[in-house]
């Protein structure tokens, strides 16, 4: 019989690595092609990340809360717990810089495609987006590495 508890730990951890992995993947990945200055390498890339974001990203934004709500039912821990509620912020502070990168991506990607399509420089206001998206990173990515400590020490407050 399968251990409800292993399952859904391994979900939720499952969910976490995907988190950290495609949000660093896509940081790195933006930022080496954002350095070329070359706008069919940024498009293409961006088209790509665009992609990954709503792929893998965004499914791992739903199984997350799902999967810590399910394991905690299960362990019986309430969710007013101080770690867990703090997670539960974290989660929301990662949403509010998550949501206006997605948009900016698609608007770089969008920028970029524009340039490649008309032999154009990328304009000015591709680069007010890219330091945007950039400053949106890390505030996001210190709140997932918190969740994942918080997930993995569960401090007694």
């Amino acid at each position: 019989m399968i251990d409800l508890i292993v399952l859904a730990r391994w979900l939720h951890v499952i969910g976490a690595c995907v988190l950290l992995g495609t949000g660093a993947g896509i940081a790195f990945f933006m930022l080496m092609a954002h350095r070329s200055h070359n706008p069919a390498l940024i498009a293409h890339v961006a088209g790509t990340v665009v992609i990954a974001d709503f792929l893998f990203t965004a499914s791992a934004v739903v199984v997350q809360p799902l999967t810590g709500l399910w394991l905690a039912r299960l362990i019986g821990w309430p969710l007013m717990t101080p770690w867990i509620v703090l997670a539960m912020g974290f989660y929301v502070l990662v949403g509010f810089f998550w949501l206006p990168v997605v948009w900016l991506q698609v608007r770089m990607r969008d920028l970029a495609r524009h340039a490649a399509a008309t032999g154009e420089e990328l304009p000015a206001t591709y680069f007010r987006y890219f330091r945007t998206w950039f400053a949106c990173g890390f505030p996001a990515f210190a709140a997932v590495l918190a969740i994942v400590w918080l997930m993995l020490a569960k401090p007694i407050f």
